[in-house]
């Protein structure tokens, strides 16, 4: 009963701490901070997270397992790559953009560059890349597209559906997404279908 209670007091720690963070960001959350919103004293905290990184890598791995499960959810092995993998991009930023840690921290990064706040984007990105590159390689193996540099693809692929989500609506008018996902699709399935 007692392991049970331990495992409850961290996932209350964890909540706190993101909210904690969605709240104030990584570089103004403090210990203090998180304890006061969890209801248990800074003590207790230390007992589970030796450092206030460590249990910022704590959210950021709860964050990259939700983002796997988006990601997964998205796929339907009955449909082409292209249909998938715009389906998963289209998730994934849906995602990001809802969730208020994501939102706190991309502020943080470009208004004070907080080197922590950047790192914990940096790990999440790595994953959403590495997600990509395995279906890359999936669809490539089936000879959906031409296999190539998997891990450039996979960036190439993200990279451009953010900037098409994103920095394009700050400089033109917003695509919907629709758009994006015709757009995306027919530029990759151009250059990369094996049938050629």
């Amino acid at each position: 009963m007692q392991e049970s209670g331990a495992i409850d007091r961290k996932a209350q720690i964890i909540e706190a701490a993101s909210r904690s963070f969605e709240m104030f960001g990584y570089k103004a959350t403090t210990m203090e901070q998180v304890a006061k919103i969890a209801g248990v004293g800074k003590g207790t905290i230390y007992t589970f997270f030796a450092t206030k990184e460590e249990l910022f890598g704590a959210i950021i791995d709860t964050l990259k397992r939700e983002l796997r499960q988006v990601a997964e959810s998205s796929i339907d092995h009955d449909r082409p790559f292209f249909d998938n993998l715009a389906n998963v991009l289209d998730g994934v930023l849906q995602y990001r953009d809802q969730h208020a840690l994501f939102v706190k921290l991309s502020q943080e990064v470009r208004e004070i560059g907080t080197p922590m706040a950047k790192e914990g984007l940096r790990t999440l990105e790595l994953g959403i890349v590495d997600y990509i590159e395995k279906e890359v390689k999936a669809a490539a193996d089936k000879s959906e597209i031409a296999a190539g540099n998997t891990l450039m693809t996979a960036y190439a692929m993200l990279k451009l559906f953010l900037a098409l989500s994103t920095d394009w609506n700050e400089r033109y008018e917003p695509l919907t997404r629709e758009q994006i996902t015709d757009y995306f699709s027919q530029l990759f399935r151009r250059g990369l279908d094996a049938a050629r």
